[in-house]
C-alpha cells in the first residue's frame, strides 16, 4: 500500500509546525517551559531565536511547517519507492 506523498507532507508539516507553535506559546506564557528544547531547535533553523517573543514563535512555526512538510514528503517518497521495489 502506497502513501500519498502530498497528504503525508501536509500532515507532517502541520504536526511539527503545530508542535513548535504550541511549545512557543507555552514558553511565552510560562517562560522557562520548553526553553532548552526551543534553544536546541534554534540551533537548527537559521534566523530563529528561542527568546519568548511573538515574532520568534511565528518564525519557528513557519520553519516547522516547511521542515515537517519536506521531511514528510521525502519519507513518503522513499517509502513508496521501497514498496514499489517489493521491500
Amino acid at each position: 500500500m502506497k502513501l500519498s506523498a502530498k497528504a503525508f507532507a501536509i500532515v507532517c508539516g502541520a504536526l511539527w509546525g503545530g508542535a513548535l507553535l504550541f511549545l512557543g506559546l507555552l514558553n511565552l506564557a510560562f517562560p522557562p517551559y520548553a526553553g532548552e528544547f526551543l534553544r536546541a531547535v534554534s540551533s537548527i533553523y537559521p534566523g530563529y531565536d528561542a527568546a519568548p517573543a511573538v515574532g520568534s514563535v511565528l518564525l519557528g512555526t513557519v520553519w516547522g511547517l516547511a521542515d515537517g512538510a519536506v521531511g514528510g514528503f521525502l519519507f513518503a517518497w522513499i517509502y513508496n519507492w521501497l514498496v514499489g521495489r517489493g521491500w
